[in-house]
């Protein structure tokens, strides 16, 4: 079979899966968006005529002047933007200049063609080389850089670097052709971008637009901009695909909507989005806070879409419902209460360091601090503001004037409690502990959550009872991350993969079955039978049944035992089969802890605490991998793109009917 054939083999059977993953009502729809597609190839269902705009409405600015701002952080950035360099994921100092090719992949060289954009694969890295890496360039947050250094210093170079950069682009991305005319998403989110940008450069009244340069210039921008609102509302993602896609595409068009009023299908579009925002913001997170996605880099993603919009919309008396405010508070709360003493958040599920846009330029701005110091100020939560731990310029930019003064009188006491709730009974976490925030705290978050979202689960990992470890706000026992998406199907194997994760394997597969890089065709269930927190002990009980399509069934229980006095957790786990398997008990740690076996107990430190692994019921002593590429093991990918060697360690056994095997993991402080 010659690499063609084999590449087409590949597609259709992809086809045939994602298939599988719908509904018959989906099915019916994707169908006639099929038909609306090649149509639209032959030019008709095009915004190809812009009604002229009525610029007259003069919306109310949702970014607001923020105080106690170091300027200089954004004046220095603005210059190295203007010298030509950005940063795209793992590549520093990205050329950025007048003659960037916005088509072209910048990791590989690669520049996608400038066919119809619904109809590019944009999922052939023969084609278009890494999507992700010509995608993120293209979603302008280095634009707002330029602007807010633009407001803080009135330094016209800036706008001039934001004309050029724009007029390229629509130079070289007409309507409705190419790469970035492919997404929906990537489309809401340049618009959020583009919304800032207009505000913080003066909007309709900016010096940017002024002479007969600017004239043409203003055109261009306002038919690419009612191009984009009428692109988006075309097609949004629905059935199975409606998970963040469909959130930063219905909150770019509500942004939009918003920003620029200026043509009569505004309106009708701005209910709509404000309609479906608030109907998905509660399909889409679980009532106890959890997004349905299991990974919590898309929650906070999620968040953004869901702040952004309501603050847009508040601004210009345009209120959401109490039940969507709600629903964002509680998902902070799953965020506060995941967050250790030293600010660690798991890397539970995917993570591709995707932002909405980018209005801090502190070097020590974190997104989780940021989401919290945000609700302190929305919800008067002093909870919030305790693990937010100070105010970022994210939230000065968001919330105003005002932000630093309510910041510093929102109250926090005795009576304020931390974690907000150790049970996520709806998304499947459990939060065991210790010391909740103080120095020798102990933090253990376990995972009996759904595999994901919908029937594809894009972006859940095959991790079903696996748990991470803190001890005095360090991370010990981690979740190792996500590291690619489209291109390097091994590594996306296996970060994605029950290997990757503090659980067990058995016979050398993954829980859930893979149909592709972001479906699975098989999930494994997880559920909790018993969960109690104590002055003396907390407990946890679960199990999952993924292993049950083996030919000999295997079930998986896990008990976890939490000894608050000596620090001693006991993992005991049962494997309820019939006959022979192979188990494999997997340990990842944090890049930064040292590693030593001692009498067959593993034995990690950082910072002056130990963590000793004791391990009953293995017949053999353990394997320690670090950096390993071939099996692969002994990772940890803290950013997209971006991976860095750890230790793994894992005990084997051979089984030859059920069995209890017992792990004791010891957290010792310095006396």
């Amino acid at each position: 079979m010659t690499g063609k054939e084999a590449g087409n083999d590949s597609k259709i059977r992809w086809v045939l899966y994602r298939l599988s993953c719908m509904s018959l009502a989906e099915i019916v729809y994707r169908v006639w968006v099929s038909i609306k597609i090649l149509l639209e190839k032959r030019g008709f269902l095009l915004a190809l005529n812009v009604p002229l705009p009525d610029v007259s409405p003069r919306p109310e600015n949702w970014i607001h002047e923020p105080v106690t701002i170091e300027s200089n952080d954004y004046c220095n950035a603005a210059r190295k933007i203007m010298s030509d360099h950005i940063n795209v994921f793992s590549l520093k100092g990205v050329k950025i200049g007048d003659s960037y090719q916005w088509n072209t992949d910048p990791l590989s060289g690669m520049t996608s063609p400038l066919v119809f954009g619904k109809t590019l694969d944009y999922r052939n890295a023969s084609l278009v080389g890494n999507i992700k890496f010509l995608w993120e360039p293209n979603r302008h947050l280095h634009l707002v850089t330029l602007a807010q250094a633009y407001y803080l210093s009135c330094d016209e170079s800036c706008l001039d670097t934001i004309s050029s950069q724009l007029d390229s682009w629509f130079e070289q991305c007409p309507y409705p052709s190419g790469p970035n005319w492919s997404s929906a998403l990537e489309s809401g989110i340049r618009l959020i971008n583009w919304s800032i940008v207009w505000q913080l450069t003066g909007g309709i009244d900016s010096t940017i637009f002024k002479g007969v340069k600017g004239e043409k210039f203003l055109h261009r921008w306002l038919t690419s901009i009612y191009q984009h609102m009428y692109f988006i509302h075309g097609h949004l993602s629905k059935y199975s695909s409606a998970n963040n896609h469909l959130m930063g595409e219905i909150t770019g068009l509500f942004v939009g909507t918003i920003a620029w009023p200026y043509w009569d299908k505004t309106e009708a579009w701005r209910i709509k989005a404000k309609r479906i925002l608030e109907k998905e913001a509660l399909l889409q997170n679980e009532p106890d806070g959890v997004n349905k996605e299991q990974a919590v880099g898309y929650q906070q993603y999620v968040m953004d879409f869901m702040i952004i919009a309501a603050l847009a919309g508040r601004s210009n008396g345009i209120n959401f419902q109490d039940r969507y405010w709600k629903r964002i508070e509680v998902m902070m709360e799953f965020i506060a209460s995941i967050m250790d003493v030293g600010g660690n958040i798991p890397m539970i599920g995917d993570a591709d360091d995707g932002s909405v846009t980018c209005l801090s330029q502190e070097s020590n701005f974190c997104q989780y601090h940021s989401l919290l110091a945000t609700g302190a100020l929305l919800f008067n939560r002093g909870d919030f503001k305790q693990k937010a731990g100070r105010l970022d310029d994210k939230t000065k930019w968001l919330m105003g004037d005002q932000a630093a003064h309510t910041f510093n009188s929102i109250i926090m006491d005795e009576n304020t409690r931390l974690p907000v709730r150790q049970a996520f009974s709806k998304g499947g976490y459990y939060i065991l502990g210790s010391n909740f925030e103080k120095d020798n705290e102990i933090r253990i978050i376990t995972d009996t959550g759904p595999l994901g979202y919908q029937k594809i689960a894009a972006h859940g990992h095959a991790d079903a009872l696996a748990f991470t470890l803190s001890v005095g706000g360090h991370e010990f026992l981690v979740d190792p991350g996500t590291f690619s998406y489209h291109t390097q199907k091994k590594w996306r194997d296996y970060f994605r993969g029950t290997s990757a994760h503090n659980t067990v394997r058995v016979d050398g597969q993954d829980q859930s079955v893979s149909g592709g890089n972001f479906m699975w065709l098989r999930h494994a269930n997880a559920w909790c039978t018993d969960f109690q927190t104590g002055v003396d002990m907390d407990y946890f009980c679960g199990g999952h049944d993924g292993y049950t399509r083996l030919a000999d069934p295997l079930i998986h229980k896990r008990e976890l035992r939490l000894d608050k006095h000596s620090s001693v957790l006991s993992v005991e786990d049962t494997l309820e089969c019939s006959s022979n398997h192979s188990i494999e008990r997997l340990w990842h740690f944090a890049e930064d802890c040292e590693i030593t076996l001692e009498n067959g107990r593993i034995k990690a430190e950082k910072e002056g605490i130990s963590v000793i692994i004791d391990v009953e019921g293995g017949n053999s002593e353990p394997i320690i991998m670090r950096g390993d590429g071939s099996a692969p093991g002994g990772w940890v990918s803290r950013h997209f793109d971006v991976k860095c060697p750890s230790t793994t360690v894992v005990w084997r056994n051979k089984i030859k009917a059920s069995v209890r095997l017992e792990t004791e993991i010891s957290c010792i402080f310095p006396q």
